[in-house]
């Protein structure tokens, strides 16, 4: 034991990777409800993933990482800010995971962090701005020596001024929304562009990789930079078809022979097939029949078996 104290690491990185690793093995075999644990260390933050059964949280376990805290706690405020902001986030994860655009695996899918700053990006480009930008939070502050958290502290009232403001202004509703970030980012030239919460505009990409999502307070780094052109294009693909869903006015109105509303957005996507033109021809069998034909088949067997005894008598 005295001489794991005093070894030291190669580097400050190699430390961290031996402290997880260990970490992640006490998880694994003493956690309580802890599953799917996974040692990622070889990423540029090492982390430690597992799930946690119990409450259904999905863990990332991180050592001396501040700029995660930080992110959290922006977009903690952003959510605070505007009931909207929570409600937009958490219906396009919901919709990413139906269709696969987001995973628990890692590997070249879009993040849920990289699809909420995509959300803020989308919100600050509205008319009026329905959120500040990162940059417009400092200057709200008006004090710059501080740390990030103090800041969002000093400022949180003016900024909450500033929203409500401007939320005076702006009568878009949740469903106007939704429809809108599809229509947005159905046609972003991601090919040209890149998303910066920090100024709140597009920028050109200054990498030639498929999705440039500009870290808020690292900002020579890109947060999607795993994300590859296949993912990029059917999340544009699936979009497309998501907004010109929403623009069906049998979609929008409630209906006992199909899903309507939000719910139709989680339907199996046709993109990969005949495209989005299929999906008018496609009529799903509601539930209510489902279950109707269902029990008219047990009936029929039913009497069946009776008229057999019957005859067996």
């Amino acid at each position: 034991l005295k001489n794991y104290q005093v070894k030291r690491g190669a580097s400050e990185r190699a430390v961290t990777q031996s402290i997880l690793s260990v970490i992640g093995k006490c998880v694994d075999q003493f956690g309580p409800g802890c599953v799917g644990v996974q040692n990622i260390l070889q990423a540029r933050c090492p982390l430690v993933r597992f799930a946690h059964q119990p409450s259904g949280f999905q863990c990332d376990l991180t050592a001396n990482n501040r700029v995660a805290m930080k992110s959290s706690e922006l977009l903690f405020l952003y959510g605070q800010l505007d009931p909207r902001v929570r409600h937009l986030v958490f219906s396009v994860r919901c919709w990413a995971r139906a269709h696969s655009i987001t995973s628990s695996i890692p590997g070249a899918w879009i993040t849920n962090f990289s699809l909420t700053v995509m959300v803020v990006f989308f919100l600050q480009q509205r008319n009026p701005p329905i959120l500040p930008t990162l940059d417009q939070l400092k200057e709200l502050a008006g004090i710059h020596s501080c740390t990030f958290t103090a800041m969002l502290l000093c400022s949180f009232l003016s900024i909450v001024l500033y929203c409500h403001t401007n939320a005076k202004d702006s009568n878009y509703t949740f469903e106007k929304l939704l429809q809108e970030f599809f229509e947005f980012y159905g046609n972003f030239p991601f090919n040209k562009a890149s998303i910066n919460i920090r100024k709140g505009k597009e920028q050109t990409k200054p990498e030639t990789t498929a999705l440039y999502i500009q870290n808020p307070f690292e900002t020579t780094l890109n947060i999607s930079k795993n994300v590859n052109a296949t993912q990029l294009e059917r999340f544009v693909a699936l979009c497309r078809e998501s907004a010109w869903l929403l623009q069906q006015k049998e979609i929008l109105n409630q209906s006992s022979d199909s899903p309507w509303g939000f719910t139709a957005l989680l339907l199996p996507s046709v993109t990969s097939g005949a495209g989005v033109k299929s999906r008018r021809k496609r009529k799903l069998e509601p539930a209510s029949s489902r279950i109707k034909n269902l029990l008219d088949s047990l009936k029929i067997k039913g009497g069946e078996t009776v008229a057999k005894k019957g005859k067996r008598i």
